[in-house]
């Protein structure tokens, strides 16, 4: 359909900007890999990959250390952990793959397999990180409206009215940018108003409903929000002064909610431990990683952005499984 085509076309051209963003800056382009033995979320909604489904069907148990890793293995949430190898031996560094997330989410902006930009920089705090994700999220519109200005017509016309408005509007002005508290404070006094399903109180993990209206309704723009509780946020993030909350932000917009999640990692391998088993993990696991710090870090700063939430961005189509060949959501993985 010409939809489909001109999804492409789009998807095509912002998998090049990516790369030119980062080239441009002096970025290297790692891979890594998708087959993992880490949870890097914490989350434990990952798909296991085993080879001993036959002797799970006459003992429904599995000796993983007879299965072909010799370990539970499973394909990869995020490549953000290996990144950071590469990041501390080779300074800033970049990955941008599939990544495979089994939560069992019938909503639009959710897939169960889905494309990842993961950049790591070297001797960067947190700011150094948003302002990184924001130039990124321009430098991509502007090289979609430069190169496929067709395509965005399209839209604009049949997907999203006034589209291009929209983007040139991000081009123009500077994000917002709020702490979790201002964030909070601000939904409490909306509330009334807004009408939200779930109330808004401090410690909470903001749904769509929440990250829409501050970016639509009351700052009307992409809005950065950063410096969250660190018991919503994952383990690897680094730990501020006041040890309740940590340096993590959110990159929101208009329509979708979060695009880009990111944050300043925690170089203390003393605090580092206490937040994965704080998390009901094993520091064992984790012991390349925990090496990094044992053995000399350096500050370092990331953030991943989930591929089609970007071209959702910037064509104005609603539903995520449009902005993908093949789409892979519960229930279906056709051809």
């Amino acid at each position: 359909s010409n939809l489909i085509s001109a999804v492409a076309r789009v998807r095509s051209a912002l998998a090049v900007a990516t790369h030119e963003f980062f080239r441009s800056r002096g970025f290297l382009y790692v891979h890594t890999p998708l087959i993992t033995a880490a949870d890097c979320e914490g989350a434990g909604e990952m798909f296991q990959v085993t080879t001993c489904m036959e002797e799970f069907e006459k003992t429904k148990k599995v000796d993983y250390s007879k299965d072909f890793f010799g370990k539970p293995a499973f394909l990869t949430v995020s490549g953000q952990l290996a990144v950071e190898n590469y990041c501390c031996a080779m300074s800033s560094v970049y990955t941008f793959g599939p990544t495979f997330r089994a939560e069992n989410s019938h909503t639009s902006r959710h897939l169960a397999e889905f494309w990842m930009i993961e950049p790591e920089l070297a001797f960067a705090d947190v700011h150094d990180d948003m302002d990184c994700a924001e130039d990124y999220l321009k430098y991509c519109v502007k090289y979609a409206m430069t190169h496929n200005l067709a395509d965005l017509q399209f839209f604009d016309a049949q997907i999203e009215k006034g589209l291009l408005k929209r983007l040139e509007n991000l081009l123009k002005e500077p994000f917002a940018r709020v702490s979790y508290t201002e964030a909070i404070e601000i939904l409490t006094k909306e509330s009334p108003k807004a009408n939200f399903k779930v109330p808004v109180e401090w410690g909470m993990d903001m749904g769509s409903e929440h990250e829409r209206y501050l970016a639509e309704k009351v700052k009307k723009k992409p809005t950065i929000v950063y410096n969250y509780p660190k018991d919503i946020k994952a383990f690897y993030m680094k730990l501020n002064e006041d040890g309740k909350t940590v340096a993590a932000f959110d990159c929101l917009a208009p329509q979708i909610g979060e695009v880009i999640g990111g944050s300043q990692r925690e170089d203390s391998l003393e605090i580092l431990d206490k937040r994965i088993t704080d998390q009901g993990m094993d520091p064992k696991d984790y012991w390349w990683y925990r090496d990094l710090r044992r053995y000399g870090s350096v500050p370092h700063s990331g953030f991943g952005l989930g591929f089609e939430r970007l071209i959702m961005l910037t064509t104005g189509v609603e539903n995520i499984r449009d902005t993908i060949p093949f789409p892979r959501y519960p229930g279906h993985a056709e051809f």
